[in-house]
């Protein structure tokens, strides 16, 4: 079929072929796999690749090359001149082994010689130099792509390419020349010094990854590699060519190498796979020696990767069926309350059936030290006994094999399914592929082989599922099966073909997997397992596999792991953390240790360790303290300890100790100073702001949601509990950082919290004494409503235990945050809002969680471009980003192991197979810290470069950084390195014997080590107090620092013990985390990255213009002290380590490899160059003959320091004070560096196939269970919402998580708790500093809810030359009438809100301007404001909620949605000419204010009281508020207002705003104003409310009438009221202060009560009340007589009481958009109409910016886009090109008066003794300019206007009325300016004949203009003229 592999198996048997199509068909990517025979006999003819003859030795020394057929290659031809001798190369010289065997060779370092082969002499072996990166190890793996070579002839150096080495060396190569192919053995000197021929080179690994299992000619017939591979033991998929992998093992001197992208899969064998003597086909090998375990590769890489090959690519992808395995070790660390995955404790199975036993030797363990493991498969595990205790049985597998046979129930939704589980055979055979494809070092997880099934499944059944899923007509699922016969290959293995197969594939590993078949019974083949253990016919075997097939019997199958690492971590997984811990203490109590203790001790040949140190003590008695490690010596201490001391010294100095001396002179010295060192933890940070704020809008949307859940209306203050785990550092540091905060005092709790201490009262630890601190939270919070109360649960993922759990006997403390923060108290208590935080929600978000999806709160993510947003100038480093360090291309990566340790521990595992292995590795942990102090100390007697060899270079490298750093700066500013120990006992152990060994080498002031016990608070020595108390500027002297975060830069081993971590916080100067004793037996997603938290890290960036980089700079690039002699690689030997020096130590991601004396490109910027390198140093040239002539007494080191010296002889260019700068200063830029245990990096460190690392697929939490195995993968592309979302569908909570409780009701699918939040966020990120900002600005809130912005201003237009007479005693209730006419109308306009507004002319008015007048800029400026507290009489917006105006707003979660009904409504009026349509939308519950012509037919009226009525509970008028864009924002709640009182209150509303005003206000009834309204302001609304008011009072009498009773009874007066009026006040006339009457909030109610009970109100055109000031009512300038006198006749504006009978004959100007009301006033008072002012009552109104009927945007009719217009464009000549405006003509007319009429006008700017007369019509002409109003209806009232000389005169579509006559009794100043407005130029014309206008002013033709509108926008025309 086009296959390069087509017909390879004609030649292979029968029997391997089948096994493969079987294999091949189950892991089938494709739908039809090929069957057998076609393979066999049907493939096409293609000519052997190979001759028949060819040895087999041949054909695995050519690898894949057997497997592809030849390329036809042409070889460049050689240059001319040059040599082409077989044996020689091109520059003539001799290349065979036989000439150069005796003679010297010269060879790099780093390079081995090797022998290659040449086709045209095979005979002969060619030497050549081969950099060793290059060249696989002893079992095939860890070359890196490509190739570095040198000749051995000519000595030409640099070859990059094999083929142009080929080609150098005349290889004459006829197919394309490969490394693999012609590099065939190893060349070394024998015992005589000659040159010969070593071992083959094993190609073999490398080439897996291009090989192709199954040849067969058709892609169907293989699946991807992905199958097989373990992430364990494979690379990173996402290595780009030529890059590092952390990890990788090394090569045969310890150079590492770059590991392949598909490396071997180790299967146990300890002999080479080259060598192995089983047989090796083409069938059953993926290399030589790998058998085809799952899969084949389907589409794997080319030989050439960088040829176009993306390591991207589907087809080599880390698989999913193992990579993504979420549990891991998980699964077998589950504790016994963990069903469904439990494991069995015990060894016995009081299950079992009976039947025969097994009895298990007595010397079991003792002969095999091992404690092997049974997983029960399939059937009954027969009946154990003997000494049952040297066995553990697990039910593991068992489980597994069940929930893979539930899989196909997933399908059960779409019907009844013909698809089948997979058999028991099959899974048995699954079960063997899995095991032989493991490594040695690596144990079975059992989710990965639960991810195997599921994939198999799946892929089998492909075509079944789709055609289930997507039914076709006329072909049903067994025909299809029938017809496709490579279908049903999943179900056809029968058990007698089970054992063979599994044989079969047993056989490819060796003796590492082992099946054992046996047709009796399961109980003779566990007696023959312990027999062959007893035997120790297994020790090179891992697993034993018993399969029965017993006739008429199901098959039966277990497991038996008989490897020695694999049972010790499976054994130690099968206890829970609690029982493990309790197992290490028993351990060391019980004296078990003490041989492991002694053997440490022991350093062979080098003596004993205590030995050693009681030499140092003696000689430190006997002779003078010696000078620091960082002095120059002369004997035994090392070059690196001289190096670091050159580069204390400034090269101009010579080389002293400044601390050299008594411990008084140190003491002195620390009184020097660092200019470096900030502590910046107390600061608040943009991103914790937002994240505070993120809270609140959470906590908002809470209470603004329809479930009235929380009302923040109802509160008055806050109040918080925090609660922590039981830890006294995270306690203190929680207290420490509300301290600092500011919090109390934004909540008022200054005068309570007086001091830090007293500050712990808001705090509390949850242990058994929080029970007590909740309760009295739950009582106080029951006793003030009005407080709002957080609980702040930190730490949220620490203790999730059910309360029935943890009381039954769980944990310690286990179950008391259930039974305390899912009280029912706390869950009904509508003012308790518990705020959960944690760093890993994931056990929080199940399928019961309490949580909703909708309060959760994530921190905002890097990968986003949140942070960018933030403006944050620091970037955050935490587990993902630890984990890509290890994928960088290049330098050291943070996160890595420790080979040398890793081989100590599993020799002394293997040696004391009884001990746990956190004893073995803590003993080996401490004693490497020992040694390394004492190699590092440079004390006599220490044993000096000896004992190097007994410690790792990574503990080696810790120790003299802790011990170098403070020598660097004045005061001793130095690291912090963590040691992480779970065990209590393990970490008391441990800081007794560093503290012993730190004093016997009198290191004692030089660096504390601190014991970090939950339970206890810090502790550390006095003098390293004072040191910290100085740096921090403390005088307490009582002070001690309590949490980590104040050790600051004090140098350090912190021993943090303790199961988890319990939030503590460490500080910057943490440099190293070593975490190698952590267990790699619990593997869930939040106990790792818990674990890998203790290192995230802010690193402080400020990016100057530049984009903050992707990666940040590793130790690689911060060379300061042993930094410069930092290794490149910590997974192999030391030699490696060393060997690798002589490169520069490049940095992480994609910074480019700095040189070793450049400075690396930092996160931190600096403009000052000088700076930048006093801050970040990296490294200082050492003395370069001290360094290379130095004696060296290690032989082991020849080659390790002159490559030191070799890498920084180089000039350094940094100034010479940089060699003084602060070495915390350098550190704090760059995180820490993480040391993991080998098999727990190995698990963690691969990425799957979405690119995520591993360990996000891991199991949650030990206390969730996945839902079902058949689930999707977690996605890189997925946010922290949506991964919470995966988590609450494919999570559920175990019995003991306290969630499994949390039930939903009947008929509900959640039950989540309303008040409840989650905040999370990645661990040291910041989180309690963010919740204590969200309780500051909540508490504010709260404050700002309960507080209005108001308008305060005073009244302008005052003057002092007033008349002070008193009308009305001040006490009086209502007016009088005719004492109210007898007091004159005030004509000028005192609200402030008109400021800029022309004033209305009156006699008795002269305007100040000798005062201080306003400045014309501060006119439009934001108008003055105050804030106050709301009353409970206000009026509110759609933001508030409560209890009792549920029902009056709508919103009563308890009904419905309020129904409404739309009703219509016609009426006609003379001044609109044609009737009007409006539109009532009237709830149900409204419905009886208005009269139907039949219950739900047509609207009649709006019922109207009589004026007689009176109710105490009733407010008789009518209240319109016309509104538009302030649906959300308007005071439209009077509930409160009215103080319960009925009304009826009505929403005057345009029409396309009809929808979103029904929205929020449901039970609001709204009048919607007609179409041609929709653009209209606000004169059009108040026309509409009064004219359509008056039509109702007609109405309403009629009825009346035909009632029989006096039409004149119905009430007439309607209220109009502005829809920001928030507050009513009323002076209280009983009271008086200093300063005049007291004014109170009252309630709207009282207000329109008292107005309505007011003697003779009918006959009183129009009622009102002042606007508020904070001036007090008897005071203000020249307003004392106003204010004292309680009614008045003036303006009135945005609360009127209005009469529509009386004001009939006066209409609101429909076309008006400002000044309506004045214009209205005005025109009221002409005919005669009583206005009055009720001075003792005044209204507040609120400050709202949003909406409005002033806000009205000018815009070109070209585009929406507003633009920006002057207001000389408004209008423009008539038939003009002009550009036309999509505004109202009438908008543009006012707007073009407001501005330009100081232009129009001139002789009126600022003349208010001539001012403009204005006839029946009050229009703005700006505030420069004065009006005249006077009406010309008969029988006005006018002003007296017989000795005024105007300046010009305004006609604005005057009527009838007006005459010429009428304009005669007027007198004008010569060129006063006439302006006639009209409709349209013919008006114009007919206006200015009609009123012999010419007779007495001059028009020309060019002052005539129009507004600018288009023709069919109706523009408006006015003409000016002068005065003649």
């Amino acid at each position: 079929m086009g296959n390069s592999y087509a017909g390879q198996l004609r030649t292979t048997r029968f029997e391997e072929v089948l096994h493969n199509s079987i294999e091949a068909s189950l892991r089938s990517n494709t739908v039809v796999p090929r069957p057998v025979f076609s393979q066999l006999y049907l493939e096409a003819e293609q000519p052997p690749l190979h001759s028949a003859g060819r040895v087999e030795n041949e054909e695995e020394e050519d690898g894949s090359e057997s497997n592809s057929p030849l390329i036809p290659y042409q070889m460049k031809p050689p240059p001319e001149g040059c040599c082409t001798t077989d044996g020689f190369c091109q520059a003539g010289r001799d290349l065979r082994l036989a000439s150069l065997a005796s003679e010297p060779l010269n060879v790099a370092p780093g390079f081995l010689l090797v022998g290659a082969k040449s086709p045209s002499a095979p005979d002969t072996l060619l030497v050549c130099a081969v950099d060793c990166r290059f060249l696989p190890d002893e079992r095939g793996r860890n070359a890196l792509l490509g190739f570095s070579g040198n000749c051995m002839g000519c000595g030409e150096k640099g070859f990059r390419y094999f083929t142009e080495f080929s080609n150098h060396i005349n290889l004459k190569l006829s197919t394309q020349p490969k490394k693999q192919k012609h590099l065939k053995y190893h060349l070394y000197k024998d015992s005589q010094g000659l040159l010969v021929r070593g071992a083959a080179i094993c190609w073999k690994g490398l080439e897996t990854r291009g090989r192709q299992t199954a040849p067969n000619t058709s892609d169907s017939h293989v699946i991807s590699d992905e199958h097989l591979l373990n992430p364990a033991v494979t690379a990173h998929p996402g290595h780009p060519p030529g890059s590092y992998t952390a990890g990788a093992p090394v090569g045969p001197i310890g150079q590492p190498y770059l590991a392949d992208l598909r490396p071997p899969l180790t299967n146990g064998s300890h002999t080479p796979l080259s060598q192995n003597p089983l047989p090796h086909t083409a069938v059953l090998s993926n290399g030589p020696g790998r058998p085809t375990v799952i899969g084949t590769l389907n589409a794997g890489p080319p030989k050439k990767r960088h040829k176009g090959w993306s390591p991207e690519s589907s087809a080599v992808k880390t698989p999913p069926a193992s990579s993504t395995s979420s549990s891991s070790l998980t699964n077998v660390a589950k504790p016994d309350h963990a069903p469904p995955e439990s494991v069995s404790q015990g060894s016995s199975n009081p299950h079992s059936p009976p039947g025969p036993s097994v009895t298990v030797p007595d010397q079991l363990l003792h002969t095999c030290r091992l404690q092997p493991v049974i997983f029960r498969g399939h059937g009954s595990l027969p009946q154990l006994s003997g000494k049952v205790c040297d066995v553990q049985v697990s039910s593991l597998l068992q489980s597994c094999y069940q929930n893979s046979q539930a899989l196909p129930r997933v399908y059960q939704h779409y019907g009844p399914s013909p698809i089948q589980p997979l058999s028991v055979e099959m899974q048995i055979l699954l079960t063997v592929y899995y095991l032989v494809q493991l490594g040695p070092d690596q144990v079975p997880l059992i989710q990965d082989l639960e991810q195997i099934f599921m994939r198999s499944w799946r892929e089998s059944h492909l075509r079944e599922i789709r055609q289930h899923q997507q039914p076709q007509s006329g072909l049903s699922l067994p025909q299809a099966s029938s017809t496709l016969p490579g279908l049903p290959q999943a179900q056809a293995l029968t058990p007698s073909q089970l054992p063979w197969l599994a044989q079969l594939a047993a056989s490819s590993c060796g003796e590492g997997v082992v099946v054992l078949e046996e047709k009796a019974s399961m109980a003779l083949g566990l007696a023959g397992t312990f027999t062959r253990l007893m035997e120790g016919r297994l020790a090179h075997t891992n697993y034993v596999v018993i399969i029965c097939t017993a006739k008429g019997r199901e098959t039966e199958s277990c497991v038996v792991v008989t490897g020695k690492h694999q049972c010790r971590i499976l054994v130690e997984g099968m206890f829970s953390p609690t029982d493990s811990l309790r197992e290490i203490s028993q351990q060391l109590s019980s004296g078990m240790t003490q041989e492991l203790t002694a053997f440490c001790n022991s350093l062979g040949p080098d003596g004993d360790v205590d030995v050693l140190l009681g030499s140092v003590a003696r000689e430190s008695r006997s002779h003078p303290p010696p000078l620091s490690s960082s002095q120059e010596s002369t004997g035994d201490s090392s070059p690196r300890v001289r190096q670091t001391d050159r580069a204390t010294c400034s090269p101009k100095e010579p080389a002293t100790d400044r601390h050299t001396g008594s411990p008084k002179d140190r003491a002195e010295s620390h009184k020097d100073s660092c200019s470096e060192y900030c502590v910046e933890w107390r600061e608040v940070r943009p991103i914790q702001l937002a994240v505070a704020r993120k809270l609140l809008s959470h906590v908002c949307a809470i209470a603004d949601s329809s479930t009235q859940n929380l009302d923040l209306g109802s509160f008055d203050r806050v109040h918080f509990l925090i609660c922590v785990p039981p830890s006294e550092v995270t306690f203190q540091q929680t207290v420490l950082h509300l301290w600092n905060s500011g919090v109390l005092q934004q909540l008022g709790l200054e005068q309570e919290c007086l001091s830090q201490r007293e500050a712990e009262h808001y705090v509390v630890k949850m242990d058994q004494e929080a029970r007590a601190r909740i309760d009295d939270l739950i009582q106080e919070a029951h006793r003030n409503s009005n407080t709002l109360y957080i609980l702040v649960h930190d730490h949220a993922h620490w203790d999730i235990s059910s309360g029935p759990y943890g009381a039954s006997g769980g944990d310690s403390g286990g179950g008391l945050v259930d039974s305390l923060l899912n009280s029912l108290q706390i869950r009904d208590a509508t003012n308790i809002l518990t705020l959960h935080v944690t760093s890993f929600p994931f056990a929080l978000q199940t399928q019961h969680t309490r949580i909703s999806p909708y309060n959760e709160i994530h921190w905002p993510s890097a990968f986003n471009n949140d942070m960018d947003l933030y403006h944050e100038k620091t970037r955050y480093f935490g587990v993902s980003e630890l984990l890509d360090s290890t994928r960088s291309g290049s330098g050291l990566p943070l996160l890595r192991y420790d080979s040398s340790f890793e081989s100590m521990a599993s020799v002394l595992e293997e040696r004391f197979p009884k001990l746990h292995s956190a004893v073995i590795r803590t003993q080996v942990l401490v004693q490497h810290y020992c040694v390394a102090l004492m190699a590092v100390s440079g004390r006599p007697g220490s044993g000096g470069r000896s004992i190097h060899k007994h410690t790792s270079v990574e503990t080696l490298e810790i120790v003299q950084s802790l011990l170098s750093s403070a020598q660097r700066c004045p005061t001793h500013h130095g690291h912090m390195v963590l040691l992480r120990i779970p065990s209590l006992a393990l970490a008391g152990w441990a800081h007794q014997r560093l503290a012993w060994v730190r004093q016997r080498l009198g290191l004692g002031e030089r660096f504390e080590i601190i014991l970090g016990n939950p339970s206890q608070a810090l502790s550390i020595g006095q003098s390293f107090t004072e040191r910290i108390k100085t740096w921090l500027k403390i005088q307490e002297t009582d002070w001690v620092p309590r949490t980590y975060l104040e050790l600051e830069a004090l140098p350090c081993i912190l021993i943090l013990s303790g199961a988890d971590p319990l939030g503590e916080s460490l500080p910057r100067s943490l440099k190293y985390c070593d975490l190698r004793v952590i267990s790699s037996s619990y593997l869930q997603r939040t106990s790792l990255e818990e674990e890998l938290g203790l290192a995230a890290y802010l690193m402080r960036v400020e990016s100057q213009g530049s984009q903050p980089l992707r990666h940040v700079p590793g130790p690689g690039s911060d060379l300061s002290e042993s930094d410069r002699d930092k290794h490149s690689s910590t997974d192999n030997e030391e030699e490696g380590r060393e060997n690798a020096l002589k490169s520069e130590l490049p940095g992480l991601g994609h910074f480019p490899p700095p040189h070793p004396h450049s400075a690396p490109q930092t996160l931190r910027p600096f403009s000052d160059s000088s700076a930048a390198a006093n801050l970040h140093l990296h490294t200082t040239p050492p003395d370069p003959l001290h360094s290379s002539q130095s004696p060296n007494p290690n032989p082991s080191d020849t080659q390790r320091w002159p490559s030191k010296s070799t890498s920084s002889d180089s000039s350094s260019t940094l100034p010479p004070s940089s060699l003084q700068s602060c070495s915390w200063a350098r550190g704090v830029s760059r995180p820490p560096s993480v040391l993991l245990p080998r098999a727990l990096y190995d698990i963690i460190t691969p990425f799957d196939e979405s690119g995520l690392p591993r360990c996000t697929s891991f199991l949650p939490h030990l206390s969730v269970a996945w839902a079902s195995s058949f689930r999707p993968l977690l996605s890189k592309m997925m946010t922290c919402t949506e991964q919470s979302l995966y988590y609450r569908q494919w999570t559920i909570p175990r019995p003991c998580h306290m969630d499994s409780s949390n039930r939903p009701a009947e008929g509900r699918t959640d039950n989540f708790h309303p008040r409840r939040l989650l905040l999370s966020g990645p661990p040291q990120v910041g989180k309690t500093g963010a919740y204590l900002q969200f309780l500051g600005i909540l508490s504010r809130m709260l404050i700002r809810l309960m507080e209005v912005d108001i308008y305060d201003e005073e009244e302008i237009n005052t003057s002092d030359q007033l008349e002070c007479v008193q009308y009305h005693p001040a006490c009086a209730p209502w007016p009088i009438i005719d004492t109210l006419r007898g007091m004159p109308f005030d004509y000028t306009i005192h609200n402030p809100k008109y400021e800029d507004i022309s004033t209305v002319y009156c006699p008795d008015y002269y305007p100040n301007t000798d005062g201080n007048p306003r400045r014309k800029e501060d006119v439009y400026l934001r108008r003055r404001t105050t804030r106050t507290k709301l009353s409970k009489y206000a009026a509110y917006n759609t933001y508030h909620h409560c209890e009792q105006c549920h029902q009056y707003t709508g919103f009563n979660p308890g009904y419905q949605m309020y129904e409404s009904l739309l009703h219509g409504f016609t009426f006609s009026h003379l001044l609109l000419g044609e009737e009007i349509q409006l539109y009532f939308i009237i709830p149900k519950s409204k419905q009886h204010h208005f009269s139907f012509s039949q219950p739900g037919g047509q609207l009649e009226s709006m019922r109207l009281p009589l004026t007689s009525d009176w109710n105490p509970d009733c407010i008789k008028s009518p209240i319109f508020t016309p509104t538009t864009g302030r649906h959300e924002h308007g005071l439209f709640n009077l509930y409160h207002a009215m103080d319960g009182a009925a009304h009826l209150h009505i929403l005057v509303i345009k029409e396309y705003e009809m929808a979103v005003y029904k929205k929020y206000w449901p039970n609001h009834i709204m009048l919607v104003l007609p179409t041609v309204f929709n653009g209209a302001g606000i004169g059009a609304a108040h026309f509409l409310i009064k004219e359509l008011s008056y039509h109702n009072l007609g109405l309403e009498r009629r009825h009346r009438l035909e009632g029989g009773g006096p039409p004149a009874d119905v009430w007439p007066f309607i209220i109009v009221s502005d829809d920001s009026c928030v507050m009513w006040n009323a002076v209280d006339l009983d009271s008086h202060s200093a300063t005049g009457p007291v004014e109170r909030n009252v309630s709207l109610k009282q207000v329109l009560q008292h107005m309505e009970a007011c003697p003779d109100l009918t006959q009183y055109g129009l009622c009102g009340i002042r606007k508020w000031g904070s001036c007090s009512p008897g005071q203000g300038k020249g307003g004392g007589a106003r204010h004292k006198e309680p009614f008045s006749r003036g303006h009135l504006h945005d609360f009127l009481l209005l009469n529509v009978d009386l004001t009939q004959d006066v209409q609101y100007n429909e076309n008006r958009f400002m000044c309506d009301d004045v214009d209205f006033n005005l025109r009221a008072h002409s005919a005669g109409l009583l206005i009055c002012r009720f001075n003792n009552f005044s209204v507040m109104k609120k400050q709202i910016a949003i909406g409005g009927y002033r806000t009205f945007i000018i815009k070109t009719k070209i585009t929406d886009v507003p633009t920006s217009i002057q207001p000389s464009q408004y209008i423009c000549a008539p038939d003009s090109k002009h550009p036309f405006l999509a505004t109202p003509a009438q908008l543009l007319l006012e707007r073009y008066l407001q501005h330009t009429s100081q232009r129009l006008f001139p002789l009126s700017a600022r003349n208010y003794t001539h001012p403009i007369l204005s006839v029946d019509c009050y229009l703005n002409l700006g505030p420069e300019v004065t009006v005249c109003f006077v009406s010309s209806r008969p029988h006005s009232i006018n002003i007296s206007t017989a000795e005024l000389l105007f300046s010009g005169l305004l006609l604005c579509f005057c009527d009838s009325f007006v005459t010429p006559g009428f304009l005669k009794k007027f007198h004008f100043l010569k060129g006063a300016i006439l302006c006639v407005i009209c409709a349209d130029r013919s008006s114009l014309r007919q206006t200015v004949v009609r009123l012999e206008l010419e007779d007495e002013w001059r028009f020309r033709l060019s002052d005539e203009f129009q507004t600018a509108n288009a023709k069919e926008d109706r523009p408006l025309f006015f003409l000016t003229g002068k005065h003649i």
